[in-house]
């Protein structure tokens, strides 16, 4: 029999929509929203209302694109958490209400857990258990997954995530928002070992970026000469700037392979800890080269068996979320239709 799954994601400032049949992906139709550029960062209100006017077309096309129609549908899974209130509440009510007119089941969805899955659309045949190291804007996480439907975080930043540290500092370093993918780019042509930051002394498996954010910003501040605070070294902004602007490239790669340091290290300390030699990435910074390449040469000379999801599904998507509503629905993990529900996705 087949399953066929309708996906909706507005966690954010991507409004999605996907189909896939039996855990294969049909269609993953994508609207991004360009208003929040002229603000250097998300907009909730803004997010909201650009989910509202994309919500409807995305959906159309998706199931257009997987030439089906609604009255084929199984089941509609949606994005519940993580995320901003106002943009998860135009997805799942949306959700909730297609669900009730169809008279199909609804399937909530964790946010996080659906990164993590996003592996198994391209790798089906990824060995459990393993451990997944996801990294995005909001969160920083060590994952142990035993199978689709259980994992368990076993660790994660207490402070600031990766990907926020890579958007804050290319602020600093004065690049436009997005910023993580700038440094992404100019630290391609730069040399990592030029500048040497700090790595925080976090114990466990968790993470800390709040240290390394401020020492950046010291670091410019006094163009240079120290990662502390010396208010006799502060420089003139004209300074900074022109410092900033000479080095670049290697400040990118040296800021890029310091917070890629800090995630490998602690997957390393994780997987020598469980004894887990499965390895995957997952969420929007793994679209990051020097994470993807980090992680492979990680897993050579141990012979870790790793996967990286295809950039289309590192970065939020509605893929990830049908092909988790999929396994959730093998598992009958279905949520109410009740209206004054409020009980929260878990993994």
């Amino acid at each position: 029999m087949s399953i066929h799954i309708l996906a909706i994601e507005s966690s954010c400032d991507e409004t999605a929509a996907a189909v896939c049949v039996n855990g294969k992906i049909l269609s993953n139709e994508v609207a991004t929203q360009e208003v929040h550029k002229n603000f250097g960062g998300v907009v909730p209100e803004l997010a909201s209302r650009a989910h509202m006017q994309h919500i409807v077309p995305v959906v159309e096309q998706a199931l257009c694109k997987a030439n089906l129609t609604l009255d084929r549908i199984d089941a509609i899974a949606y994005t519940q958490s993580p995320g901003l209130i106002g943009s998860l509440l135009v997805g799942g009510q949306f959700a909730k209400s297609l669900a009730l007119s169809l008279r199909k089941p609804l399937i909530a969805v964790h946010h996080m857990q659906a990164h993590v899955l996003a592996n198994l659309i391209e790798h089906p045949e990824l060995a459990f258990p393993f451990i997944c190291l996801t990294v995005s804007g909001g969160h920083t996480q060590l994952v142990l997954c035993e199978s689709p439907t259980r994992m368990e975080v076993i660790g994660e930043t207490i402070d600031d995530a990766a990907g926020e540290a890579f958007d804050k500092t290319a602020k600093l370093l004065g690049l436009p928002y997005p910023g993580g993918p700038l440094i992404d780019h100019y630290a391609k042509t730069g040399r990592a070992d030029r500048f040497v930051f700090p790595e925080p002394q976090i114990p466990d498996l968790n993470f800390s970026f709040s240290g390394l954010k401020t020492s950046i910003l010291y670091f410019l501040q006094n163009a240079g000469k120290s990662h502390a605070y010396h208010p006799e070294l502060i420089a003139t902004t004209e300074e900074q700037h022109a410092f900033i602007k000479e080095n670049l490239a290697d400040l990118c790669a040296s800021i890029q392979q310091r917070i890629v340091s800090i995630l490998l290290h602690k997957l390393k300390k994780a997987v020598i800890k469980t004894g887990i030699k499965n390895i995957a990435l997952a969420g929007g910074v793994s679209a990051n080269s020097g994470l993807r390449n980090g992680i492979q040469q990680l897993a050579a000379p141990y012979n870790y068996q790793y996967s990286i999801p295809s950039l289309a599904y590192c970065t939020d998507n509605a893929a990830m979320i049908a092909i988790t509503g999929y396994y959730k629905y093998l598992d009958k993990q279905f949520a109410s239709l009740d209206q004054r529900s409020s009980a929260k996705a878990t993994w």
